[in-house]
């Protein structure tokens, strides 16, 4: 007689445990809260659908905070097997310039998800819509809708608390911990950066982009774009810093980022163009000899001394590691992503809650942390697979 397997949330982690879990061992159901699944699926491909990363899953799993927690369920499903995945229920990708994977032209992302579901569906997965968690009963079932649900094996995939709209909420999370589960409290990452420009500097600027940059936390680096908001900088040359902007703004209440404008080049390098130019004007050397775009020019004019500006190496300096003081993240809704939620050691290594036998949790809802670009889906694939992989053998081996 088959198992049976409760999963509790409707999103990537959701999918991928399902398409892996052997059809002949297990009848699965998957709860979900909102009319329809993938709803945060959808609206994460509404600016390109970036799925997954195409660097070395070596490269790839360094990218996580913290990067072993994650290791082994990526190293089972790599970015390469999900990419084969992909291409076997019909949605072909490609590496873009920046290496990041999208389904081929003209696929668009509700395209992908119903291919997903389509997948599922034919085999034997059941959808259950508008059915909300709630808590569990004496008997450790969960209660979803006010009733309680037998299952042999409960798997929850509520997700973070960014992008509500999307019903992805974190209002669980009280839940948990009032049910003896270890938890922290959610906290933005992949998010908007407050700063504080001069007044002249950002009533030009504000929308500007400042691209082909790194920006620097610590011993972090993060090449890239970034957009100068009203309140600060976005993009992702600092999502991929949160967590190190976050250790320094929960320490000392500030943070302090480098910007170099010019990351191809050595210091040296820029020295070199900077003396041996043949214009006069400093603003016209910075402009035609290293290519630097108005609102960069404006940082450096507005946020240096006279001294500063018109001493090549002191000015070489600043191209090369401008620093910009960081008071504080925008809120959790605003942010792409959270961390926080069940904490790392109320799981198992095969994120098994260890005060509740045969219910386990993945994706969004532990407590990791990842840059945009492809590796928070890749972690939620990842997860869903290699869990599913660990409950086909237990049932093989017994």
């Amino acid at each position: 007689m088959r198992k049976t397997v409760a999963i509790i949330g409707g999103g990537p982690s959701a999918f991928m445990l399902a398409a892996f879990l052997d059809p002949e061992k297990f009848a699965v159901t998957i709860y979900e809260k909102n009319k329809t699944a993938g709803r945060k699926f959808l609206v994460a491909g509404k600016g390109g659908f970036n799925l997954t990363h195409s660097e070395p899953v070596e490269q790839l799993i360094k990218k996580y905070t913290p990067s072993d927690f994650l290791a082994v369920p990526l190293l089972h499903f790599t970015n390469t097997d999900f990419r084969n995945w992909l291409d076997q229920i019909g949605i072909s990708t490609y590496v873009g310039s920046s290496k990041r994977v999208y389904p081929v032209k003209g696929i668009k992302p509700i395209e992908v998800l119903n291919a997903v579901l389509k997948h599922l569906e034919e085999k034997g997965v059941k959808f259950k819509y508008d059915h909300t968690f709630q808590n569990w009963d004496e008997n450790r079932n969960p209660i979803i809708n006010e009733q309680s649900i037998v299952a042999d094996v409960v798997v929850f995939c509520l997700g973070g608390a960014s992008w509500k709209v999307t019903g992805s909420t974190g209002d669980w999370l009280e839940t948990f911990a009032n049910n003896g589960v270890a938890t922290t409290a959610f906290k933005a990452s992949n998010c908007a950066y407050h700063t504080i420009w001069k007044t002249d500097f950002i009533n030009k600027h504000e929308g500007s982009p400042l691209k082909n940059i790194a920006i620097s936390c610590d011993d972090q680096v993060q090449k890239g774009e970034a957009v100068i908001t009203k309140s600060g900088l976005e993009g992702n040359a600092i999502y991929g810093l949160s967590p190190q902007i976050r250790k320094q703004l929960e320490a000392s209440s500030k943070a302090v980022v480098y910007i170099d404008f010019k990351p191809m080049l050595t210091l040296e390098k820029v020295i070199e163009k900077l003396k041996q130019s043949i214009y006069s004007n400093t603003t016209r050397i910075l402009k035609k000899e290293l290519k630097l775009s108005a609102a960069q020019l404006d940082l450096l004019y507005f946020h240096l001394t006279k001294e500063e500006y018109l001493t090549t190496t002191t000015l070489a300096q600043f191209i090369k590691k401008f620093p910009l003081e960081i008071t504080d993240s925008s809120t959790i809704d605003e942010a792409i992503s959270t961390i926080g939620g069940v904490s790392r050691n109320a799981v198992t290594q095969t994120f098994e809650l260890k005060n509740k036998p045969n219910h386990y949790c993945i994706g969004e809802m532990l407590d990791w942390d990842a840059p945009t670009g492809g590796y928070l889906l890749q972690a939620c694939m990842s997860m869903g697979a290699y869990l599913s992989g660990v409950l086909n053998e237990e049932i093989s081996n017994n």
